[in-house]
């Protein structure tokens, strides 16, 4: 159920019956020169809507614009600061918590935002505000592994495969060529990072071989990612406010 598309007295009812809301988060960002800049943000919208109406659960207007600053230097990528998203989360399940719905999930499509939204979750328990973050890959880690043994961080056969899966016309299939198939995020000498910059070692902006893709392994990850992330709101549904709250000091 979306709130956008609902009325006032209808979220008043749906208060009643709904215990978890599910706010996606992407980013605006470079994906190499084959992948629309909202990459992260269709494919958490994607899985959020699947599992809200897998589940009968609340669907909050997403965030689209994260933290990207390892991606700025191609144009039009756009950025927060870390602690600007992570407040900014915390208003949204703050404004839930007004209304009585204190249990969300904040279904993260991006690397860089986990720490910010983490954050908050951890900030927000204090006050008796239950937030997650559930990221998709590592909640697909194992069949990500057995789909894609090839390196592929930023831009390369998984997301590539995940977005011919959600919108192939949005994939600039002519374009898989000037991608290329760099294969490692990162510069580093002698195990040190010394490049934190997309920029530092993609010309075109993304880390792995878009050739390696298919639409038939995007929907693979996008069922394991669903089946994970309902698994996930039913135990949170589950669970008393005791079991949620924070252990109590020891004296």
């Amino acid at each position: 159920m979306e709130l956008a598309r609902l009325t006032w007295q209808d979220v008043r009812n749906t208060m009643e019956t709904r215990h978890v809301a599910l706010v996606p988060v992407g980013a605006i960002e470079q994906h190499g020169p084959h992948l629309p800049l909202g990459t992260d943000g269709f494919v958490a919208s994607r899985i959020a809507h699947d599992v809200a109406t897998s589940r009968d659960l609340l669907l909050s207007p997403g965030i689209s614009i994260g933290v990207s600053r390892e991606h700025r230097q191609f144009p039009g990528t756009l950025t927060v600061l870390p602690e600007q998203l992570r407040d900014h989360a915390m208003a949204i399940a703050r404004s839930f918590a007004g209304h009585g719905l204190r249990r969300l999930v904040f279904v993260n499509g991006h690397g860089s935002n986990v720490s910010p939204l983490e954050e908050a979750a951890r900030r927000l328990r204090e006050e008796s505000v239950y937030a997650f973050v559930f990221n998709w890959w590592e909640s697909t880690a194992s069949i990500l592994a057995k789909t894609f043994p090839d390196p592929t961080a930023h831009a390369g056969s998984i997301e590539t495969s995940l977005m011919l899966a959600i919108d192939p016309d949005l994939v600039r299939r002519d374009r898989f060529a000037e991608a290329g198939g760099t294969g490692q995020w990162g510069t580093y000498v002698e195990g040190v990072l010394v490049g934190f910059d997309a920029a530092d070692f993609t010309e075109a902006g993304n880390v792995g071989d878009p050739r390696l893709a298919s639409a038939e392994k995007g929907e693979a990850v996008l069922r394991a990612a669903n089946e994970a992330l309902a698994r996930f709101c039913d135990w949170l549904a589950g669970r008393t406010e005791d079991e949620l709250a924070p252990p109590p000091g020891r004296s």
